[in-house]
Order: C-alpha cells, then structure tokens, then sequence
C-alpha cells in the first residue's frame, strides 16, 4: 500500500494543494472546497468519502476538468487544472479522463445499443475506421458483456448497464478514471462486481482510478481511502497486509488484511481532530501543544479567558 507521505512531487500522478473551490449561489458564496491538499500516486486506485456537502464531487468535477478551481493548486499528469486553456481543457477532458455517474441515465443514450454508446465518444472525438469498432468490441470484451453489444440500456440490469458506462469511460483510453457513487443504485453483490472490475482495470492497465462513495466499506476495495470534510481532507484509512501467525484460526489464508485510520496534516500545518475524541476531552476553542519524547500531545485547554 502506498503511504502518501512517501509520494514525491515528481512521483505524484495527482497533486492538490491549498485547493479552493467557491461557487457563487444568488448573492451568496458557497465554498466547496477549503484548502484542500490530496496526493494520487500514477497506478493507484483510491476512494474518497465523506457526508453531503463535505466537498468529495466537487474535487472530482475539478480533477475531470468540469469546473475550474477558484485558487490553490490542481496538477494532473503535469497539466495545471487552473492554468491551462480553455481548449486545452477540453482536450483534457474528453481524451484524458473518463467519467461513470450513480445515474445510469448520465453514461449512457437509451436509444443507442451498448456497442453505440462506446462508439460515440470516439466518434466525437474524431476517430474513425475499422479501429473503432474493433476498440468498442475489445472493451465490451474486457467488461464481459461480448454477448450484450446489440442490447439498449432497458434492455440491461443496472449492473450491466455500469459496466457498460465502463467502458464508454475508457472509449478514448483515458489516463484517469473517475467513479462519483458507482454503484448507489446497485444491490451489494452487483457492487462488488463493480468494484472488481475496477481492481482488474487498475491492475492489469495500470489505470489510476478514484472513486467516490459515501460508504466507508469502499476500503474493503481499494488501496487507499481519503475521508473529506468541510471540503479538506480530514483522513486516510490505508490497508495492509498482514502475515499469518502459525496457529491463528483461518490458518489457510497467508495473510489478513488490516487498516489503518491517519489524521492529515495539510500543507498549512492544520489536521482535523475527529469529533468522537473532541467530544471525550472536551475540546472546544483552544488546546495546548506540547512536544514529547513520542511526538506531540494535543490537550484541551483551560479557559483562555481566565
């Protein structure tokens, strides 16, 4: 598993930093994203979650080129997200990043057949020749549904349909794959199946891919998970295996798999205590700061006031 403190600027497939994103609602100001600092190396595969509101889709319409951030960084595969034209952009966003929506009705067209819909964006981009329909049959292969390439959507189960939407994703052989709730409409067997086909996708092709859910057992799936809130990132939940013990019950698997939770320290030096333990020690307002031996111990402080 990859420890993202180990991710260099040059390694980094993903770097944001400072990340700002306001939108402007009537006379009011929404920002989405404060401050937020993320790092993706190239080949992972990564879940972010966090509530309603917490800011995870809009980082994902930035990172697909949807949207512009309003300030900070946002630097996929050396292209700055904030920077670059508005042309430059869009070739971005049609050849470099594939897109699978929660809506089935936002991947695919209902009157075109699975093998039309994966057609249509390279047709939109430009390709033409035997080299498309040969790609469209390809990728209907990798997703296992050869034998569903004259089926429109309605004629589909959802977990078809998503992985259809799949491969219309990868149609202009994307670098970056982005998953807003893959599969919120899809029973937790078809889900896993999703997440499967994600797992082959990232090992075999070397697909970065990002996927967001608002359920924390994504972790079970992916390599890494980056919990958001208030629109920075708040933790990380990194999965590792573990060797067996001779003598541990299960004794037939080599190895279990455990996680581990980690706070974020962002690039402005602010981490974000979980509410659990701000409640347990009565946090509120003020804490001391104190270097120890084992690092450094945060407790509440007395009434600044007094």
């Amino acid at each position: 598993m990859i420890n993202t403190s180990e991710i260099s600027q040059d390694d980094a497939f993903i770097t944001c930093e400072r990340l700002v994103k306001i939108f402007q609602v009537a006379e009011i100001e929404v920002q989405a994203l404060q401050g937020l600092d993320l790092k993706v190396k190239r080949g992972e595969f990564v879940g972010v979650v966090g509530a309603s509101g917490s800011g995870k889709t809009t980082l994902m319409n930035v990172l697909g080129g949807l949207v512009r951030p309003s300030a900070g960084k946002a630097v996929v595969d050396g292209k700055n997200l904030l920077k670059i034209s508005s042309r430059e952009l869009d070739n971005y966003r049609q050849n470099q990043v594939g897109f699978v929506w929660q809506q089935g009705s936002r991947n695919l067209v209902p009157y075109l057949s699975a093998h039309e819909n994966i057609k249509l964006p390279m047709t939109l981009a430009g390709r033409v020749g035997p080299s498309v329909n040969k790609r469209a049959a390809m990728l209907l292969e990798t997703v296992g549904l050869a034998d569903r390439m004259d089926r429109k959507p309605a004629q589909m189960s959802g977990g078809e349909q998503q992985r259809v939407a799949i491969a219309v994703a990868l149609a202009n052989e994307p670098t970056l794959l982005l998953a807003d709730e893959p599969t919120g409409e899809l029973d937790a067997s078809t889900s896993d199946q999703v997440y499967e086909l994600f797992q082959t996708l990232n090992r075999d092709f070397g697909l970065t891919v990002i996927a967001v859910s608002h359920d924390p057992m994504i972790s079970r799936h992916v390599g890494r998970v980056v919990a958001i809130r208030d629109g920075k990132t708040a933790t990380e939940t990194v999965r590792r295996r573990r060797e067996k013990v001779e003598g541990e019950h299960h004794a037939e698997l080599p190895h279990e798999e455990e996680f581990e939770e980690l706070t974020v320290l962002d690039s402005a030096g602010r981490l974000q205590i979980p509410k659990a333990y701000r409640e347990q020690l009565d946090i509120q307002g003020h804490v001391y700061l104190e270097v120890t031996e084992d690092g450094i111990l945060i407790r509440p402080a007395e009434n600044p006031s007094q």
